[in-house]
């Protein structure tokens, strides 16, 4: 068998071990937390409803059908959290965190496998990867979970406090959006703590560092964040980034919230830009909110994080080619250039595939939403966004939502968790591959 042949063969393995890893695992979390003594009640909820949380907590999304304070007893809530911290790690580098800590030896195939989940430029190096990752993750959750005692000591004391503190700081770097603070008022995220300036600041610290990715971590450490010493792709992510931060903040400030005080706006609008970075939990009343903000919150679920974090979407990086695409496409330039580097046209197609994947997921989706639901088209695109996204944003109509709904909703959080080009590669078939090549032909295109 050629080489080419026996590398696609290799990774077609390694995209399929991945479906395989999430699908297991929110399959085990389902029967779990459909266990008696997972529900506060000690009755068994229905299996939909365990297999949607499980679904969630896995694929870092947080859209919720029950009330995750009062429905789940601390089993319940225990599993939720085990499955947010293995779903934002992944399952493979999970499995391979266990692997490397009982001396076991890691093949290529493993190594491969890795590389693939984690979008590794390639799988040299991939344990010490490993090992960066889970210490990442222990120290900005940890701190994060310090930072957040003081907020949470004012209202349940220390215990209670030091419990929610764990969960909330795992929950906002794994980009997940489940929260335990609907004791009051069901579904209400951290709305009473929309003021708070350090729960708010710390929160959002979470979201960005999850969403910026191991990768895009290593590289500013490494070379002590020195803007011109970094790769490309670390480039592309903290401009693109940045942008995607700083003009969705402009937009709430002055055309959301314009009738709040000052620091609440500050904090509010912040908020909202930095939260569909795939993280879902709000401080908003997301069905409160302009027409145009809800767009825009939309097209910034899509987005997502970077590749190899805890987000999901399709990628900051997926749109920055895109526009550097287009600027050289309106510019007549051969190449699409940026940061004095040349992208390849692989990746571009690559880019525009899966822009064009999620894109049609989603009107297919939100038509079925509407019609089934009877909603207006526009809180369809928004929970379908949420869910394709990882997000877990919600204008408060999914614990409504009917079987088919919730069955729809499910599929898009494993598809938008696990990779569209993952999902697709894995079913692709070896015998397609060709080197052949038909005659060109010029198309108008205007």
């Amino acid at each position: 068998m050629p080489k080419t042949r026996i590398w696609v063969q290799d990774h077609m393995n390694s995209f399929r071990t991945i479906l395989l890893g999430f699908f297991l695992l929110i399959l085990a979390g389902a029967f779990l937390l459909h266990l008696p003594i997972a529900s506060a009640s000690h009755i068994p909820v229905s299996f939909l409803d365990a297999l949607f949380t499980s679904a969630s907590a896995s694929c870092v999304t947080g859209l919720v059908v029950q009330n995750t304070a009062t429905c789940w007893s601390p089993f319940g809530k225990c599993v939720i959290l085990c499955l947010i911290q293995a779903g934002g790690l992944g399952i493979i580098t999970v499995a391979i965190a266990t692997l490397v800590m009982t001396g076991k030896q890691i093949g290529i195939m493993q190594r491969t496998t890795m590389q693939d989940a984690i979008s590794a430029p390639s799988f040299g190096g991939i344990v010490r990867f490993t090992l960066f990752i889970l210490k990442v993750t222990l120290c900005a959750e940890l701190l994060g979970a310090i930072a957040l005692m003081p907020v949470f000591y004012k209202d349940f004391g220390l215990f209670k406090a030091a419990g929610y503190a764990v969960f909330h700081s795992v929950s906002a770097f794994c980009n997940a959006g489940f929260d335990l603070l609907g004791l009051k008022e069901p579904y209400c995220s951290l709305t009473a703590y929309a003021s708070d300036p350090l729960l708010n600041v710390v929160i959002m610290a979470l979201i960005i560092s999850g969403g910026l990715g191991f990768l895009t971590w290593q590289d500013l450490l490494q070379n002590h964040f020195r803007f011109g010493r970094l790769r490309l792709q670390t480039k592309i992510i903290l401009m693109t980034t940045g942008l995607l931060l700083c003009l969705p903040f402009l937009y709430f400030f002055f055309l959301e919230f314009p009738d709040a005080p000052l620091s609440l706006r500050i904090l509010k609008s912040l908020f909202a830009a930095v939260t569909p970075r795939t993280a879902g939990f709000n401080t908003c009343d997301y069905a409160s909110m302009s027409e145009g903000g809800l767009l825009i919150t939309i097209l910034l679920m899509l987005t997502g994080g970077a590749p190899g974090s805890t987000a999901g979407g399709i990628k900051v990086t997926t749109v920055g080619i895109l526009f550097a695409a287009c600027a050289a496409c309106l510019a007549r330039r051969e190449d699409v250039n940026t940061f004095g580097r040349r992208i390849e046209a692989d990746l571009i197609r690559s880019a525009f595939t899966l822009a064009m994947l999620y894109g049609s997921l989603l009107l297919i989706g939100a038509i079925f939403l509407s019609h089934v639901e009877e909603i207006p088209i526009l809180s369809a695109l928004f929970e379908c966004a949420s869910a394709l996204g990882t997000v877990g944003l919600t204008t408060g109509i999914t614990p409504s939502l009917h079987t088919a709904s919730r069955i729809i909703l499910i599929a898009f959080m494993f598809f938008g968790r696990v990779g569209g080009l993952t999902f697709a590669y894995a079913h692709v078939s070896l015998h397609k591959y060709s080197s052949r090549k038909f005659p060109a032909e010029r198309v108008a295109v205007s």
